[in-house]
């Protein structure tokens, strides 16, 4: 019975963030679900809840869609998650972790704290599809599809509603592909049925709420709201790795 509180109640905090910043439900999610759900479950359970917290999000805020924007990124992506998916046996993902959630700690900070951010125009839709590679291949690595390229484009200084657009379509793409193949391989089974379940109703709501008030927010408050997203994720994978780490250097 305990599990399924920490279920609804990770699906209500994560939908609602997902709603408001366009990304984020695994990263809000997992940080519930990890303590006391089974890794494969929790990893589903967090693909699933995003894909439908995108969907919900893609009817009610579509602001900003622009495919010539868009479409280098998905390009890129598609090429990356079946690198990131070669490359995840012969990766240390403590390690990866570390190195991951140190950058995002220590950049994302120095940005929020900035008085004006840096702008990067160079690299036009080229930069963009490398992006979306990279994107990608830590999609397919471990579900960190949309770090990056949301990352990349605060640095590009997109109005909140282009900078939403692509991360929210982006991260809707790379969900379906994740969803396809897990679906696919036998990840998901049916005695999973019942926690997506309790995971659709519990999210409905807070979504919308968070998309409500994503449409209320100006750029420089959705930027700073990116921004500490972006440290809670960094921070939560420190958290996850360092003391495993330790422990196996001790």
């Amino acid at each position: 019975m305990d599990a399924i509180y920490i279920i609804a109640l990770g699906a209500v905090v994560a939908g609602f963030v997902q709603g408001l910043s366009g990304f984020a439900f695994g990263m809000v999610a997992m940080s519930f679900w990890v303590w006391a759900l089974d890794p494969r479950l929790a990893a589903t359970l967090a693909v699933f809840g995003a894909l439908t917290g995108q969907i919900l999000a893609a009817f009610s805020v579509r602001r900003g869609f622009d495919m010539r924007l868009l479409w280098p990124f998905i390009a890129g992506g598609v090429v990356g998650i079946p690198l990131g998916v070669a490359v995840l046996p012969h990766l240390d993902m403590d390690w990866f972790k570390v190195v991951l959630g140190g950058l995002l700690v220590l950049w994302c900070p120095a940005m929020l704290l900035a008085k004006q951010l840096p702008r990067i125009t160079m690299g036009g839709r080229i930069a963009d599809g490398i992006v979306g590679v990279a994107g990608g291949v830590m999609g397919g690595i471990g579900g960190f599809t949309g770090t990056l390229p949301t990352l990349w484009c605060t640095l590009r200084g997109y109005d909140r509603d282009a900078q939403r657009a692509v991360i929210q379509n982006f991260n809707l793409s790379m969900l379906l592909v994740t969803m396809g193949a897990y679906l696919a391989t036998g990840i998901v089974t049916s005695d999973m049925l019942p926690m997506f379940a309790i995971v659709l109703p519990a999210m409905l709501v807070p979504t919308f709420l968070g998309t409500r008030f994503y449409k209320k927010i100006n750029d420089a408050m959705f930027r700073k709201i990116v921004l500490i997203l972006l440290t809670g994720s960094g921070i939560t994978l420190l958290t996850s790795s360092v003391p495993r780490l330790v422990e196996r250097l001790a």
